[in-house]
């Protein structure tokens, strides 16, 4: 038997919204490295939230291929 997952699949599904996605030392590390500058502890938040759009593209990209794996063709 084949499931195949709605797009909703993952909503209601506690992974903390607000959790923080990338990791803050190696942003503020590249950072610093491109230009000696320095990284406000809010950057983190935002790029986690670029990421978490990325993220639930991807998914959406995947589910209307009815694929359960999310590749990397589905970050567009």
């Amino acid at each position: 038997m084949r499931y195949i997952m709605s797009q909703h699949f993952f909503e209601g599904v506690s992974m903390g919204e607000k959790e923080v996605l990338v990791i803050a030392s190696k942003v503020k590390s590249y950072i610093k490295s491109k230009g000696d500058l320095k990284c406000s502890a809010a950057v983190a938040d935002v790029l986690s939230e670029k990421v978490r759009a990325m993220c639930d593209e991807a998914i959406q990209n995947a589910v209307a291929d009815k694929r359960k794996t999310v590749q990397d063709k589905d970050v567009r």
